[in-house]
């Protein structure tokens, strides 16, 4: 039983995200579709003593329609910025000196990619990595996309050779079982409730910010506080 998911791709994503990824058996980077102001594409929450900051990259919106492969970065410096402001409110994290160097690469590679769709795959490939998530990750390009929003969502399934499509919550609202199941395939739904708490700077709690949080604040002991399926 193959497993496939398919969703945008974001900025250093929160752990759900990788949750996702790490319950199928491939996951489609979905950018081969309009990018989004004010969204998750090219933005994410970090904790500070100020409480949450949002870490923005800087992009070119050149026409309304465009995607989000076809987004260009606005200004090259936004990758020294983030890091000099993770390092800045991270510093006092448990596992931050064991990390650093290897998030700090992480940043200084990203900051040469021209696309937003190549920063955030590259991210999201080497937090994978760090995670142990050994899912493999695709992209759209790779495969034909036609008809509407959930018949694309069918075909890349059926090219994709899946017997079950795995969704977040948040498509609910549109996505229609029906027609997958006329397609042969299966639809299961992503949980993201019955997070477990762990060790993070700055109190109150918040679950919804970047999975480098977890990551510094955790290191090692990362798979305690995620969810290896939750559907």
């Amino acid at each position: 039983m193959k497993k496939v998911a398919i969703l945008q791709s974001n900025y250093v994503p929160w752990k759900g995200y990788f949750d996702l990824m790490r319950a199928v058996d491939e996951f489609v980077l979905y950018d081969e579709v309009q990018y989004t102001k004010n969204d998750w594409r090219n933005r994410n929450r970090i904790k500070t003593q100020a409480g949450i900051q949002w870490l923005s990259i800087p992009v070119r919106q050149d026409w309304l329609e465009q995607k989000i492969s076809e987004t260009r970065i606005a200004d090259p410096r936004w990758a020294v910025r983030h890091w000099r402001t993770i390092s800045n409110n991270y510093a006092r994290a448990r596992y931050f000196q064991q990390y650093a160097t290897v998030v700090e690469a992480w940043f200084r590679q990203a900051g040469e990619f021209e696309f937003l769709s190549d920063i955030n795959a590259f991210f999201i490939r080497s937090i994978c990595a760090a995670l142990s998530i050994a899912t493999s990750v695709t992209s759209s390009r790779e495969y034909a996309l036609e008809g509407d929003r959930v018949a694309r969502l069918i075909n890349i399934c059926r090219q994709a050779n899946a017997d079950v499509y795995l969704s977040g919550p948040a498509a609910r609202g549109y996505l229609d079982e029906a027609r997958f199941a006329e397609a042969g395939i299966g639809v299961e739904w992503m949980r993201y409730d019955g997070y477990p708490e762990y060790p993070q700077l700055f109190p109150p709690f918040e679950h919804g910010v970047s999975i480098l949080d977890l990551l510094l604040n955790v290191g090692p002991d990362h798979a305690a506080f995620m969810q290896e399926r939750r559907c």
